[in-house]
Formats: structure tokens, C-alpha cells, sequence
């Protein structure tokens, strides 16, 4: 039974160690094998040693191949340092990694140590779709880096880049390029210093003074990136993009040169200086082919065409073109809600408004107010009419009312009527109209000290008043019923006239008050009428 026993227990430790040993067999062969680092030659027509010329090398002649690390190099002879592990190269060199990057140029060295190509006269580097032409190239196959640095030139679809110096890495397609820093595709050309250039999605980063002239289009640029391919930009810190007489400045600026799209984002300022203005806001879209443009968040327009410049601020603007590209090319501006003008010598509000180059008309929609040195007319809607970016004329429709405050700020002129037309010459008013069921309050002065005679309450159909040097001239009525009241005899009732309301709290002060929206109080609103106002 211990004979037994002891054979069971020599079987059990044999079989014990068995799969010991099969278990560390398997981790052997599961163990990765180290790949060779040396340098082989594969094939040289004629092999010989010269003691004299290079004692530490082999001297290979025609049809030279070499293999080290899935790379194959050939060349019409070389000089072989098998101590050192690597090799120089001359005549036709040619070096090809796998079947998408080559690298040929007239001499090459190689350390198979440090895995560098140092690459001499006529270099050519093609990765994929890309060719680097240079005449000096160091080439790290650890790193996939490749280094010029006495000029080169990298092709890359339709987009051909140039500069004194850079870099391109193999495996993750990015290009460095710095100093004189050019590139070309199709229409475009850009300039710079230092550029990052991704050859995978045709992609240029811009990271220091830039300029890229496409078409009509200029960019200046110290950060953003453009798509090469596609043309588009995407531009920050306070890019500019000009066209033409056009300029437009962002924070950050979104262009595609193909649609002729761009929006701007943040302290944008749209300059157009053919037309002589320029708007500002936060958000803004224009597309150049359509002629449409919209801003909005803190949008003002400035129109500097005259001696002061005019500053006109809404919640949104917008422009459309009609006939684009055509002699008969005609825009409209419609600006809303919260319309408020101001210039030194005339401020306006209003809900809404719309300009039409076609007849140079401006249309002031809904509780429109135009002020004009101590004068403030209203009504339902008031047109003015542009020449030669002045005013032509201009026409009160509906519940016309003309105020002027006189110096004592306590009485008023007043007109009212259903229209009122005033026509200006040299941007100052010279006559002025006011027609259909006129009503009007007037205090003549004395002549002699100014002072106030009386007051003049008149009703009549038509009214002409003749102007020069701002200073009435003369006035022409038709059949026409008034009372003369001296100062100490006005009745209360006949201070005012039906709707008179004195708006100089809605009133812009200054170009910063344009931001401030102050409705009129309630009740005072004008509601739209159809029919005529009777007369009192």
C-alpha cells in the first residue's frame, strides 16, 4: 500500500510539473519578439573596401538597396558604416515607408540608431496627396517629423504653400510653417510668418499677422483659421474683411468667400464708404450676392454723408437689394421696433422705418417725432425725401402737428392739420404747407423789443409759409377766420390746440441717449384716422 501510494504521489507531481512547463511554453511564444534595430543590405551590383578612400566603410555600387524597419531604401551607390549602424547615400536616393510616403532626393544619410534621414539637393517628400519640394530635409521616422530649413515648397491638392523654413508630420498631416510664409489656391493668396497648415482637412491656422486676398476680398487676420478647400474663414480678435468700399471688424467673423455669406459676432463694425456710413452691433449677417445684411443687439447706423454725422439706433436692421447687378439697382433699409435718431440739428423716434433708394424716401411708421432746434412735428406717418443725401422734402401724413416752443418755454406756435408738406434748399427749410381743415395758434412779436403781442387763433384749408434764413418771410392762407387776443386776455382754452402734447421727455439728447427707450405716456398715443378732423 506505501509502494502504491508513493507511485500515485510521482504521478501527481509529474503531471504537476508538466503543466508547468506547457503553461510557460505558451507565455513564451504570447511573449512579442523585438524587432531588429539593425540596418540590412538587401542587394549592391559590386561590393569592395578602399583603405585609402573610406577605411570604415563597405563601398556599394549599383543598384544599392538597404531595409531597416518596414522602410526600403535604393540608390545608385553608398558607403555602408556597419559598426554604426547606418549608411550614406548617392544618386537617385530614393527612401519608401509602407505604400504612402516616399522620400527621393541626389544624397541622403541615414542612422539607424536614431532613425534619421538627413536628405540633400532635389529633395521630394510625397505623403498621400502632399509633396514637400526642398533642398534640404532631415527626416525623424520615430517621430514622423520632417524638417526644411533653406526654403521649400509643399503641394497640396490645388493649395501650394512656400516659406524659408518648417516642419510637416507624417502621421498627423500638420504642416509649420515660418518666415515669408506664402500660399497659393485657385484665387486666393495669403501671406504671413508662422502658419499651421492641416493637410487632412485642407485646413490653414492662423496664429500671428495675416493677410488673404481672395476675388474682391481682402482678410487681415492675427488669429482664426481658413478652410482652403472650401473657403471658408473663421476669424477672431477684431479680423477685418473688406470688399470693395466695404469693411467689416469682429470679434469673431465667419466667411465663405464661394456663397459670399459672412457673419460677425461681438464690437462689429460695418463701414461702407462709397455710401458714407457705418453700423455697429453685436450680431450681424451679410450676404454680398443677394445684397441682404441684418445687425442686431445694440445695432446703430451712422451716416456721416453730411457735417454731422446722423446716429440711428434699433433693435434690428435690416438691407435688401432689388435688381441686383443690374443699372436698375435699387435697396431698402427697414429698421425696427424702437427707432431713435439723433444728429446736432434734428432728432427723430419712431416704432419703425423704412428707406427706399429707389425714390430716396424715408418712412417713419407709427407715433413718428422729428424734432428740429426748438420744433417738434408729428402725425401718423411722416416721409422724408433724399437728394444727393440731403433733404429734398418732406410730407406729414394724418393728424399733422407742428409745435415750436418759444423762448419763455411756456407758450407755443402750433399748426395742425390732416398733411403738412416742407420743402428745404441747402438743408434749411423754405417753405412749408399744411392742408385740409388747418388749424393754427401763432404769438406775433413786436418788432421793436420781440416781445409777445398776442395770440393768433386761425382756421382755414390751406396755409403757405415762406421762409429765409430759418425766420418766417411771409405767409399766404386762403378765406381764412381768426380772433387776435392780447397776452392779458387769452381764454385758457385757446393756449392749445385739439392733441397738443409737448414730447421733449421721449426726446434723444445726445448720440448715447439713442440706446435709452422712453415711450410716450400712456394716452397720448396718435390712433390711426380715416376720416377728416373736424374742425373746433
Amino acid at each position: 500500500m506505501r509502494r502504491v501510494a508513493y507511485m500515485l504521489l510521482l504521478c501527481v507531481l509529474a503531471c504537476y510539473v508538466s503543466s508547468l512547463a506547457f503553461a510557460a511554453k505558451k507565455r513564451s511564444r504570447r511573449a512579442p519578439q523585438q524587432q531588429d534595430e539593425r540596418i540590412y543590405l538587401v542587394h549592391a551590383d559590386v561590393l569592395h573596401y578602399d583603405q585609402w578612400k573610406n577605411a570604415e566603410a563597405q563601398i556599394l555600387n549599383g543598384n544599392v538597396q538597404f531595409r531597416h524597419k518596414g522602410a526600403t531604401l535604393r540608390c545608385d551607390s553608398a558607403y555602408f558604416y556597419e559598426q554604426s549602424n547606418s549608411f550614406e547615400a548617392f544618386g537617385h536616393v530614393k527612401m519608401v515607408q509602407g505604400d504612402t510616403l516616399s522620400l527621393t532626393s541626389e544624397y541622403a544619410y541615414y542612422d539607424g540608431n536614431d532613425e534619421m534621414a538627413i536628405a540633400r539637393r532635389n529633395v521630394v517628400l510625397k505623403n498621400r496627396g502632399t509633396t514637400l519640394y526642398t533642398d534640404s530635409l532631415n527626416f525623424d521616422r520615430l517621430y514622423d517629423n520632417a524638417y526644411f530649413f533653406e526654403g521649400g515648397k509643399m503641394v497640396d491638392g490645388k493649395t501650394t504653400l512656400v516659406s524659408d523654413w518648417g516642419e510637416y508630420n507624417t502621421k498627423s498631416k500638420i504642416a509649420v510653417f515660418n518666415f515669408d510664409v506664402r500660399m497659393r489656391n485657385k484665387d486666393m493668396y495669403l501671406t504671413t510668418d508662422t502658419l499651421y497648415y492641416d493637410t487632412h482637412h485642407s485646413l490653414a491656422r492662423i496664429v500671428g499677422p495675416t493677410d488673404i486676398t481672395s476675388g474682391r476680398s481682402h482678410i487681415y487676420s492675427e488669429r482664426g483659421y481658413y478652410d482652403t478647400k472650401n473657403e471658408r474663414a473663421r476669424l477672431l480678435d477684431q479680423s477685418v474683411l473688406t470688399n470693395g468700399g466695404k469693411r467689416l471688424v469682429g470679434d469673431s467673423i465667419w466667411h465663405d468667400e464661394k456663397l459670399g455669406l459672412s457673419k460677425a459676432f461681438y464690437n462689429v463694425v460695418f463701414t461702407d464708404t462709397v455710401n458714407h456710413n457705418k453700423l455697429t452691433c453685436n450680431y450681424g449677417e451679410f450676404d454680398d450676392p443677394r445684397g441682404y445684411a441684418m445687425c442686431t443687439d445694440s445695432a446703430v447706423v451712422m451716416d456721416f454723408s453730411q457735417r454731422d454725422t446722423l446716429y440711428m439706433h434699433a433693435d434690428t436692421f435690416k438691407i435688401y437689394s432689388f435688381n441686383i447687378n443690374t443699372d436698375s439697382v435699387y435697396r431698402k433699409i427697414h429698421a425696427y421696433n424702437k427707432v431713435r435718431a439723433y444728429r446736432i440739428d434734428v432728432q427723430a423716434v419712431c416704432d419703425s422705418l423704412v428707406y427706399n433708394s429707389q425714390d430716396s424716401c424715408m418712412t417713419m411708421y407709427r407715433d413718428p417725432i422729428v424734432w428740429n432746434m426748438q420744433q417738434q412735428l408729428v402725425g401718423e406717418e411722416i416721409q422724408v425725401f433724399m437728394k444727393d443725401s440731403v433733404v429734398d422734402h418732406a410730407h406729414v401724413i394724418n393728424q399733422a402737428f407742428s409745435i415750436e416752443q418759444l423762448p419763455d418755454k411756456e407758450n407755443y406756435n402750433q399748426v395742425s392739420s390732416k398733411e403738412m408738406f416742407a420743402f428745404f434748399e441747402g438743408g434749411a427749410i423754405h417753405e412749408a404747407q399744411a392742408k385740409d381743415n388747418v388749424l393754427i395758434i401763432y404769438y406775433p412779436e413786436d418788432s421793436a423789443d420781440s416781445s409777445l403781442i398776442g395770440l393768433n387763433y386761425t382756421e382755414t384749408s390751406e396755409l403757405r409759409m415762406f421762409m429765409e434764413n430759418r425766420k418766417m418771410k411771409r405767409i399766404w392762407m386762403p378765406k381764412a377766420e381768426g380772433t387776435l387776443y392780447p397776452m392779458s386776455q387769452i381764454p385758457p382754452e385757446k393756449k392749445r390746440l385739439e392733441g397738443f402734447a409737448w414730447f421733449d421727455y421721449v426726446r434723444p439728447l445726445s448720440k448715447e441717449d439713442i440706446f435709452v427707450w422712453r415711450p410716450k405716456k400712456a394716452g397720448t398715443e396718435l390712433k390711426p384716422q380715416t376720416a377728416g378732423r373736424k374742425k373746433k
